[in-house]
């Protein structure tokens, strides 16, 4: 095991030439990031999926409710054993083979069944109530968070000049509004990681699940190797479009499709113009 771990942290491949990491370890003098640091992402998780649960129950329930957001869910399937078992255990896209052979053992015409297949499908997906308060828990996070990183960016010298973000590397001391806005991120990711297995599955389950792991390892891997510069600078412009993305899907859940419409407007041109313009080519 310990072989594969040398191997794994080879400083040739991490490191610049000439660089070891016992070179980045923290001093009196100066501190480094340290790959130690990083376990207390995991209670910091665990405290803003707790802080989600209240927002979602007092703040954004309350707020959705004032706003007439539709409560009720799609219509539920009435029960029945025997489709149930088929739906969970089978299929819940029936071919019309199975919808014969269910047609005659229960004595339901086709169309019956399929509709009671439909509203079953239906009935696991969530609520306009439950997704208007997973988007205004997310947008008031990427507020927060994005105008921290505003906030600490301004008085950094790599904001506007990039070279900064290599001068000196790897040997640049780790500063605590830095250090706290990697570990807030990082616990946030590590929260919609584990919180997909809770709440109701969707069909980009898969998409996003992969999507949560590949921001964990990078955030972990650029700041263990001290490219926090750069990471603070793909934070800000990654969150900048998330706030108006997760504002427009508010608005739509509140039927104001006007203002819903100039929104996701407004979240393309924020997304192209950060995303695929200044992220790549500056």
């Amino acid at each position: 095991m310990a072989g594969i771990l040398a191997w794994f942290w080879n400083e040739r491949f991490w490191l610049p030439h000439n660089v070891t990491w016992a070179d980045l370890q923290s001093t009196e003098e100066a501190a480094f990031p340290q790959a130690e640091d990083l376990y207390l992402a995991f209670p910091l998780a665990f405290c803003i999926f707790m802080i989600r649960l209240l927002f979602e129950r007092f703040i954004a329930k309350p707020c959705a409710l004032g706003l007439k957001v539709q409560t009720n869910g799609p219509q539920k399937a009435q029960p029945n054993a025997i489709l149930e078992k088929v739906f969970t255990s089978i299929t819940k896209h029936p071919d019309e083979k199975r919808l014969e052979g269910l047609s005659k053992q229960l004595d339901w015409d086709v169309r019956s069944i399929q509709r009671w297949f439909r509203q079953r499908r239906n009935q696991e997906k969530p609520s306009t109530l439950t997704k208007f308060c997973e988007s205004m828990w997310r947008f008031t996070f990427y507020l927060y968070i994005f105008t921290y990183g505003v906030r600490f960016l301004k008085k950094t010298p790599w904001l506007w000049n990039t070279r900064q973000c290599w001068n000196g590397y790897p040997y640049q001391p780790l500063l605590p509004d830095l250090h706290y806005y990697y570990l807030v991120e990082l616990s946030f990711y590590w929260s919609l990681m584990f919180s997909q297995f809770i709440d109701i599955k969707r069909k980009d389950f898969g998409i996003m699940f992969a999507h949560h792991i590949v921001a964990v390892i990078l955030i972990t891997f650029s700041y263990v190797t001290n490219l926090t510069r750069v990471g603070t600078l793909i934070f800000c412009l990654h969150d900048a479009s998330d706030i108006v993305l997760e504002a427009a899907k508010m608005a739509n859940y509140c039927k104001c499709q006007k203002l819903s419409d100039l929104l996701f407007f407004t979240f393309a041109f924020v997304f192209i113009v950060s995303r695929l313009a200044i992220f790549p080519l500056w």
